[in-house]
C-alpha cells in the first residue's frame, strides 16, 4: 500500500509573489521537485478573462511536465439569503466546469464561515444546526452537478465555522450525498483547539483527500505580532515547515495506513520561511516517515 504524493499551489503563493513567479512556472517548480500530482488553489493569482482557456493551459503544461492533477480548491460562501445563495450556487458550478477543464477528479470548495460572514441579517436562531439546515441543500445541488462532470466535491475543515471535527462529520453525515466528502487537512484541526491526531481518526471515513500540514504554537498572549494569527483558542498559531511544527505527523500518518488510506497526500506550507526552501525540506521528512512505515 502506497500513498501518492502531491504538492498544492497554494505552498508557493509567496514565492510567485516575491519572484513575480506564474501558476504556469509553479507547474515547472513542482515537476522536479519529486512529487507525481500538483493540487491547483486557484487557476491564477489574479483574475483572468477567460478561466477554461487558463485551465486549458494549465492541463496542457502539467501534461507536459509529466504531473497528474489531484484536485481543484475555491471559495465560497453558501450560508447566504435565498437570492444570494442561488448566485453563489451558480458560481460555484462555474468552477466545477474549470475542475472538469482542468481535468481534476476533485473539487474542494468552501461552504461557509458562519452567519456573520453570509448572512448576519438573517432574523431567525443563528445556531449551527440552523446553519445546516440553509447551506445543505446548495451543497446537494453543486454535488449533483459535480457528479455529471466526473468530479467529486468536498469541504475542507477550515475558517473555523466549519473547522471543529464534531461539526465537519455532522455537515458530510447531514449531506448524505455520495459525491461529497471531506478534504482532510490533518493540520487544520488545531486552529480550534482540537487534538489533530484523534480528530484525524474521527473524520478519516470521510476523507476524498488529504492535507498534510504543521503549525507552531504559543499561548496568544506570548505570540510575536509578525507571521502569527489568533485562534478562537487561547492559543496562536504559525505555519510550520512540515515535520518542525508541534503536530504529531507520524501518528496521524500511522492512521492513514491503519485505515488503509491510499489516496493523494497533498503538502500545504503557509509559513514565514522561503517556500520552496520549506516545501523541499517538508516533502523530505515526509518522504522519510512514510518510507518508515512502509507507505512509499
Amino acid at each position: 500500500m502506497s500513498l501518492t504524493l502531491c504538492i498544492s499551489t497554494y505552498s508557493l503563493l509567496k514565492w510567485r509573489r516575491a519572484a513575480n513567479k506564474s501558476v504556469l512556472q509553479t507547474i515547472n517548480w513542482v515537476a522536479q521537485a519529486g512529487v507525481s500530482h500538483i493540487e491547483f488553489s486557484g487557476i491564477a493569482d489574479k483574475a483572468v478573462q477567460n478561466p477554461l482557456k487558463q485551465a486549458t493551459l494549465l492541463q496542457k503544461q502539467c501534461a507536459k511536465q509529466g504531473l497528474k492533477i489531484a484536485s481543484y480548491c475555491t471559495p465560497a460562501e453558501l450560508l447566504l439569503s435565498p437570492a444570494k445563495q442561488k448566485s453563489a450556487i451558480r458560481q460555484l458550478k462555474q468552477q466545477v466546469d474549470i475542475a472538469a477543464k482542468l481535468g481534476a477528479p476533485s473539487m474542494r470548495h468552501d461552504v461557509t464561515r458562519g452567519f456573520e460572514a453570509g448572512y448576519a441579517r438573517f432574523k431567525g436562531s443563528k445556531t449551527f444546526a440552523q446553519a445546516l439546515k440553509i447551506i445543505t441543500p446548495a451543497i446537494q445541488e453543486v454535488a449533483e452537478y459535480a457528479q455529471s462532470l466526473g468530479v467529486k466535491t468536498s469541504l475542507e475543515n477550515h475558517g473555523f465555522f466549519m473547522q471543529h471535527p464534531d461539526r465537519v462529520c455532522k455537515l458530510i453525515q447531514t449531506v448524505n450525498h455520495p459525491n461529497f466528502g471531506l478534504t482532510l487537512d490533518m493540520g487544520n484541526f488545531m486552529c480550534v483547539g482540537a487534538d489533530p491526531v484523534a480528530a484525524v481518526k474521527q473524520c478519516l471515513p470521510f476523507a476524498q483527500m488529504v492535507h498534510v500540514k504543521d503549525f507552531h504554537c504559543k499561548p496568544q498572549k506570548q505570540a510575536p505580532p509578525t507571521g502569527w494569527f489568533a485562534t478562537p483558542t487561547k492559543n496562536a498559531l504559525r505555519g510550520a515547515i512540515v515535520g518542525h511544527g508541534v503536530i504529531d505527523i507520524p501518528a496521524q500518518l500511522k492512521l492513514l495506513k491503519q485505515a488503509k488510506y491510499d489516496g493523494v497526500l497533498s503538502l500545504e506550507f503557509e509559513g514565514m520561511e522561503e517556500p520552496t526552501f520549506a516545501v523541499q525540506t517538508g516533502l523530505d521528512y515526509l518522504k522519510q516517515e512514510l518510507t518508515k512505515i512502509k507507505m512509499l
